[in-house]
């Protein structure tokens, strides 16, 4: 990630150079005809020192940002609610599940197999989730471009940027939120046997297959990010073009005379003023499920890159054919999708060390090779993974159920512990801190949290090396800007010394004649 955000940034440069927008400043740019219809207050310009009109006051300002801060965190607490809403549903319709899909599938082996209550749960859960977001996208769209308007920026790169950052954020919320509970939340406070933890004193909190979550967040990357690409790939070729159908249609039975070109490609979809910024959103929101999750799902990048292939040429046939020809406008960078790039970038390094620590099973493997398999705290002789699978398993005594989560009693029958369906560290009963955590749970959080530290300090201080290494701008580049600057000096230097030259030429001339009529004699 960062060799690609450096050898963009010096692209960058480059492009800057050829459309000539190095120096472009925001003085040059016009303001918005939106600004300027709501400018009633005058105030003096702190620069010019002049009177100008703005659409309202400082206070006024204040009273804007404050609105809009509010209704911003107003949405995302409405995306998490829908989070919740969706954990509640796989607490719910796991229990059915349980309950139900062994007795429907009893006679198919194979499919029993792999289609268990919690693949059942995890997939529609996903799918649910997907529908959601999509649905959410279409209305946090409407939202963030209401909030934008009502802030009235400036120009239009201020408008753009603003609304930039608003939407990357409901979309960040949006798409990810689930995913950081899969990783990060789910089935980390379960409790124990005997005590445990409940969602809204009714449902019991969502545990993880005995595999693990890592699964389940693959299934969850790989349904939203697939559903993602086909969604919005189907969107940008069916629904432009049945427009244009429907609208030639319109215009062929109002006119049966032959119509020019121009005229035929007038009646195409304009490419509005925010035409580039959704192609922007769907990239940043494909590099962000590309990085921030690619340890659990490593084949997110190939699909990204299989998409993207398909993805230029359908903007291309998009843009030539069923769009009308967009009206350039002078922009000197990205905007404000560089510092998000950026923003992901560092993210990423945090998320995926926390998925290996947290969430996949590595680190307890390592510690349990290296300290746990041997004495003094294994009985093996050299280091060994015998025994892995046991040691994470911990002993529960049947008669320390509660009666509001005691099973019936022909479910255990004549046993009076419970192990091989309770995977937690913890010390068996009848031990002096019994069901508390006991010594390999610590050393394997130590192990993570170490992990973590040493990870996230390791690839930060190479990242920070590699982007000092790598200039923004190559030599090419500069010598051609030094270049540049060294001609229109050299250009203006001769000019002034051509007026130079030319004065003195002139003063010269007044001297000579001055000199001339002092000396010849006078006229008898």
């Amino acid at each position: 990630v960062t060799l690609f955000l450096e050898f963009w940034k010096r692209r960058q440069a480059e492009l800057e150079y050829e459309w000539d927008t190095v120096e472009y400043l925001e003085q040059e740019e016009q303001v918005r005809p939106e600004y300027e219809a709501q400018c009633t207050h005058v105030v003096v310009n702190e620069i010019t020192l002049q009177k100008e009109h703005v659409p309202y006051t400082a206070c006024g300002k204040c009273i804007r940002m404050t609105f809009c801060t509010s209704a911003i965190f107003f949405w995302i607490l409405l995306i998490i609610a829908s989070v919740i809403g969706i954990i509640v549903y796989r607490l719910s319709v796991f229990l059915v599940f349980s309950a139900t899909l062994s007795q429907h599938i009893s006679r198919t082996e194979a499919i029993r197999k792999y289609l268990t209550p919690q693949t059942a749960t995890s997939v529609t859960a996903s799918l649910i989730s997907f529908v959601v977001i999509m649905i959410l996208n279409i209305l946090y769209e409407k939202v963030a471009i209401l909030i934008t308007d009502f802030e009235l920026p400036r120009t239009q790169t201020d408008y753009e940027n603003s609304l930039t950052t608003k939407m990357f954020l409901f979309q960040f919320v949006n798409y990810y939120s689930s995913c950081f509970y899969i990783a990060f939340f789910k089935g980390k406070f379960v409790g124990h046997p005997g005590n445990p933890v409940y969602w809204l004193g009714k449902y019991r909190n969502e545990e993880c297959d005995p595999g693990g979550c890592l699964l389940e967040l693959t299934t969850q990357l790989a349904i939203i990010v697939g559903g993602k690409a086909i969604w919005n790939n189907i969107q940008e070729v069916l629904l432009p073009l049945v427009k244009n159908l429907i609208g030639r249609s319109s215009a062929a039975a109002r006119s049966e005379k032959v119509v020019p070109r121009w005229e035929e490609d007038y009646h195409l979809q304009p490419i509005g003023r925010l035409g580039l910024f959704y192609e922007y959103l769907e990239m940043v929101i494909q590099f962000g499920f590309v990085t921030l999750f690619v340890a659990s799902f490593p084949l997110a990048p190939l699909l990204a890159l299989i998409n993207n292939m398909l993805e230029i040429r359908l903007d291309a046939w998009k843009l030539t054919t069923q769009f009308r020809r967009m009206v350039p406008q002078k922009a000197q960078d990205i905007g404000a999708w560089q510092p998000i790039l950026q923003g992901i970038a560092i993210l990423a390094v945090v998320t995926n060390a926390m998925i290996i620590a947290f969430t996949s099973d590595m680190i307890p493997r390592l510690v349990y090779y290296w300290s746990f398999s041997v004495p003094p705290y294994g009985s093996h002789s050299s280091h060994t993974m015998k025994g892995y699978i046991n040691s994470t398993l911990s002993v529960f005594n049947i008669s320390d159920f509660k009666n509001a989560s005691k099973p019936f009693s022909p479910w255990f029958g004549n046993q009076t512990t419970c192990r091989q369906v309770y995977r937690d560290l913890r010390y068996p009963a009848g031990h002096l801190h019994q069901y508390e955590h006991n010594i390999y749970y610590w050393h394997v959080i130590a192990a993570k949290l170490a992990f973590v530290i040493v990870m996230e300090h390791v690839i930060f201080f190479v990242k920070f090396i590699i982007s000092y290494v790598i200039p923004d701008v190559s030599q090419k580049t500069k010598s051609k800007v030094k270049r540049e600057k060294y001609l229109t000096q050299k250009l203006l230097h001769e000019n002034d010394l051509k007026v130079a030259e030319k004065n003195m030429g002139n003063i010269a001339d007044k001297i000579t004649k001055g000199s001339d009529s002092t000396f010849r004699p006078k006229a008898e």
